[in-house]
């Protein structure tokens, strides 16, 4: 590498080393010539130190400023400030100096409980715990975990509700006051409390419903003096009753799917309050056309627990049509690090309502194809197609109850990956065989032979 190309690289492949060093990522914004940081989705995007550095270099961060982040970003804080604004808050603790102070919480509050990070979101570094004998180990891996995802390892405790819905309202808010909420996502098909398919609008979710969830956001927005793009989330009980669970100070890798049935481009909006514009929308101009659902694939086994994988991708082809976006950094020929979050890609679906966005997603997931290691596409094709999932009657148990033996299909396609793996594989070292693979539904579609 040369010198020069040198000085415009944030560093190795280790997060500690590149996107958690605020200082290097600073230091190359400036050098390159840069006047504004957009933090994405992870690492730093919700690090009060980091949005403090970042004006303090005279450069803008795009997104909520330092004191904001520190206000919210704390998530024990931010359970404070709902309850100072009315907002229902599920049972919990301040931050724990260690697993001892955890284990005699959790006794109070009655178990299982969610051993949580405070300093991030995202599910990373939480972990749910049934009884004390398992207080050790919980905390050493939510702590670990916690500590490489946001550099800060303080955990707390909260109650967990089970079979809620995940709801989350995306919320706007300018430099001048004015805070609007965008309608809702249902985020509830999780693993790891880790975030699969989402929807807007949720399928569960009453008009009046809506409009408590969305006055609750406007009123902890207003309260924390809220800037630029953010998620207020909630869980939802079936009778009806929530509790505030966090804010999500930056823009959500699912934001797609509000853009897709409001029309708005979140990122255009966020550069334009980071800008100092005021925002031209008011509450009742904000409407939603359709529905809209996002998979995320993931570098992930569904056969074998969700377990992360790696390895060098052997082929891509990714799906298009009306109402189909796709975001993805996969190509042909990639390694997939096991340095990172296993998400690959994202596929949204937009119909003019939910029956019509299913249709269109199920057809995307049959045409998009990833060979080379495994990925969450077979669970997507499957939950498409659950009872539960078509009557909107899923919730954050949605994954543990799935059971991919019920499903035979699932496992051809499985072996199908495998075997057009083992082609291309053959195919790179010159050598010239024709093997058949027997995918079922390249089969229905007349195409048994088309990888020979």
């Amino acid at each position: 590498m040369r010198a020069a190309d040198a000085a415009y690289r944030i560093g190795p492949a280790a997060p500690r080393e590149s996107y958690l060093n605020a200082s290097r990522i600073v230091e190359v914004a400036k050098r390159s010539g840069c006047d504004a940081i957009h933090p994405g989705y992870g690492f730093l995007s919700e690090n009060a130190d980091f949005a403090q550095a970042v004006a303090e270099a005279g450069l803008v961060f795009v997104g909520p400023p330092a004191k904001v982040q520190r206000l919210l970003g704390e998530k024990t804080a931010a359970r404070r400030l709902a309850r100072a604004v009315n907002v229902p808050v599920a049972e919990g603790t301040e931050p724990l100096r260690d697993a001892a102070a955890a284990r005699d919480a959790a006794k109070e509050i009655g178990y299982p409980v969610l051993l949580k990070p405070a300093g991030g979101g995202g599910g990373k570094g939480m972990r749910v715990v049934g009884r004390d004998e398992e207080f050790e180990a919980a905390w050493r891996g939510a702590t670990g975990e916690a500590t490489a995802a946001f550099g800060a390892p303080a955990l707390y405790l909260e109650r967990q509700i089970r079979n809620a819905r995940h709801i989350e309202m995306q919320i706007l808010a300018d430099g001048h006051g004015k805070v609007v909420w965008l309608g809702e996502r249902d985020c509830s098909i999780q693993r790891r409390h880790q975030k699969l398919i989402e929807e807007s609008p949720g399928p569960s979710v009453t008009e009046g419903l809506r409009a408590k969830l969305g006055a609750a956001a406007v009123r902890i927005a207003e309260r924390a003096g809220y800037v630029n793009a953010g998620t207020v989330e909630f869980l939802v009980e079936w009778t009806g009753e929530f509790n505030f669970l966090e804010v999500n100070t930056r823009l959500q890798v699912e934001h797609p799917v509000t853009e897709m049935v409001t029309g708005l481009d979140l990122v255009t909006l966020q550069l334009r309050i980071a800008g100092g514009e005021p925002l031209r929308l008011t509450q009742d101009e904000i409407t939603t056309h359709g529905a809209a659902i996002e998979c995320r694939i993931t570098a992930e086994d569904p056969f074998a627990g969700f377990v992360p994988a790696s390895g060098r991708v052997a082929l891509v082809r990714e799906p298009a049509g009306p109402g189909i976006r796709v975001d993805s950094a996969l190509f042909t020929g990639m390694t997939v690090p096991s340095e990172y979050d296993s998400l690959l890609a994202k596929v949204i679906a937009h119909g003019r309502d939910r029956e019509e966005a299913m249709a269109r997603m199920r057809r995307a997931l049959e045409e998009m194809r990833v060979a080379g290691i495994p990925t969450s596409l077979p669970f997507h094709r499957a939950a498409l197609f659950e009872q539960d999932f078509i009557a909107g009657r899923y919730d954050t148990d949605f994954v543990t109850r799935w059971d991919p033996k019920k499903v035979p299909e699932l496992t051809d396609r499985a072996a199908a990956a495998g075997a057009l793996a083992a082609v291309l594989a053959t195919r790179s070292r010159g050598e010239r065989r024709a093997v058949a693979v027997a995918d079922p539904a390249w089969a229905r579609a007349g195409r048994e032979d088309a990888l020979r």
